[in-house]
């Protein structure tokens, strides 16, 4: 016997209600983060295998543009998580009374140099992303130019008009290029070696990129000789058969840390705390070792086939709070200076 086309429509309507309360039961989480495009679906998925009543809504953008979009938003706060942002900004927003302290489950396993300092951190990395020169060898052999092994090779009048690099005051790539070289060089407020350097590469200088990825593709492509950019991408763009080899130069390498910090304001504080402790797991760092050579977990990371087996010790000692400190002064200097090649957006 069929049933009634009025208890059909109480049945259907029953089922619409439940359906309609099982999607209201799962939390969104409103997470910024600067991770590569093509690394947050593999994260995303890894935790909903964890927690499938917890929806990521990802904002992303480049380092410099969230880390702007964040403190703009300072005084009405709409990021529940920052996730895969660089250490120096999240320092930053640190010191700017941002971030909520939390210890995740996985803290101890976290290498001390990857994390902020006080006993509960306000962030604590994933992985370390560095610099390295994509080289395209094809086209450097039809400009009869040699590849370079040192910062200060790219100096030299062959290089003119064949070298692209990210502007810091977008990319994180691009900032911890500046303050590597004001490490390594010296800063002195504008005076020291690091500003003559940028002065000299300025001149060879075709473009500044908004992207830290940019540059390395620009020259996987074959628009410019060298792409000063970020060991992933090169790592990934060589072993898609671009015609390029990855250059770690000699004087050593700027770098940063993705991490991760709880941003304060959060109305949804307990499924933050659930995705700072995936993100803080074995599992999430086996994921973030599929793309970087250095995770804030050690031994986790297998070694990328492009990247020296000894890339860890050639990173400049790197002060995050020094870096979160002198932002602003840095990029105001690096502006005024050298933002006419910029690419326009």
């Amino acid at each position: 016997m069929r049933p009634s086309i009025a208890i059909q429509s109480l049945v259907l309507a029953g089922l619409a209600a439940f359906s309609a309360g099982a999607f209201a039961q799962k939390t969104q989480l409103l997470v910024y983060t600067a991770l590569e495009t093509d690394q947050i679906k593999a994260y995303a998925d890894g935790f909903n295998k964890v927690h499938p009543d917890i929806e990521i809504k990802w904002v992303r953008d480049s380092t410099g543009v969230i880390t702007a979009k964040l403190l703009a938003e300072k005084g009405n706060p709409q990021a529940d998580v920052v996730m895969g942002v660089a250490a120096s900004s999240l320092a930053l927003l640190d010191k700017q009374g941002m971030l909520v302290p939390y210890a995740p489950l996985n803290l101890d396993a976290i290498m001390s140099q990857y994390r902020d300092k006080k006993k509960v951190p306000a962030w604590w990395g994933m992985d370390v992303w560095g610099a390295t020169v994509c080289f395209n060898t094809v086209e450097a052999q039809k400009k009869n130019i040699p590849k370079p092994e040192s910062w200060q090779d790219l100096t030299k009048p062959i290089y003119k008009g064949q070298v692209v690099m990210p502007n810091p005051a977008s990319s994180g790539t691009g900032y911890f290029d500046v303050t590597a070289w004001l490490t390594l060089f010296g800063d002195d407020k504008g005076k020291g070696g690091g500003w003559k350097f940028m002065d000299s590469l300025h001149e060879n200088i075709a473009q500044y990129t908004h992207s830290g990825s940019k540059p390395c593709n620009m020259a996987a492509a074959g628009e410019y000789v060298a792409g000063i950019s970020f060991e992933y991408r090169g790592n990934a763009n060589k072993a898609k058969g671009a015609p390029i080899d990855l250059v770690f130069p000699k004087e050593g390498l700027g770098w940063d840390l993705e991490a991760f910090a709880i941003h304060k304001g959060t109305k949804k504080l307990d499924a933050a705390k659930k995705l700072a402790d995936w993100a803080s797991s074995k599992d999430a760092m086996m994921l973030y070792g599929k793309n970087f050579a250095i995770t804030a977990q050690p031994g986790v990371a297998a070694p990328l086939a492009n990247v020296p087996k000894d890339y860890e010790a050639r990173l400049v000692k790197m002060d995050f709070n020094w870096a979160a400190e002198n932002r602003e002064r840095i990029l105001t200097e690096w502006t005024k200076r050298y933002n006419s090649k910029t690419e326009k957006r």
